[in-house]
């Protein structure tokens, strides 16, 4: 089950997140995710694949030149697992922080907790 919680984490961050491309996001968002997902971001509650389909195309659109880079490995413990990643200008210092928790359950991510840090100004 540590594998597959890995592989999830790596891939929601960069083929749901980083991902420009809407239909390519899209099918990870179907192949990844519960169809009854939720994810939890700091402006709310997200339910379902359309939900955190537009939200993750929002995102994008906000900075698009912008990698999502894991800061370390993956960890699993259980169903749960965690990833702490970057993001910002490719070879740049990333622009903000954050922290990925997932649930799993058959396989898929049933719920996503995404914490974001404060960056120093």
């Amino acid at each position: 089950m540590s594998d597959k919680i890995h592989e999830l984490l790596n891939r929601n961050l960069q083929e749901v997140f980083g991902e420009g491309d809407a239909a390519r996001r899209r099918a990870a968002i179907e192949e990844l995710y519960t169809d009854d997902c939720v994810v939890y971001v700091p402006a709310g509650v997200l339910v379902g694949h359309d939900a955190l389909d537009k939200f993750a195309g929002d995102l994008r659109a906000t900075h698009p030149h912008f990698v999502y880079t894991p800061h370390g490995e993956p960890q699993a413990l259980h169903n749960a697992g965690r990833l702490a990643w970057g993001s910002g200008p490719r070879g740049e210092k990333p622009d903000y922080t954050g922290l990925d928790v997932i649930i799993v359950r058959d396989d898929k991510i049933a719920a996503l907790y995404v914490f974001l840090d404060s960056m120093p100004s």
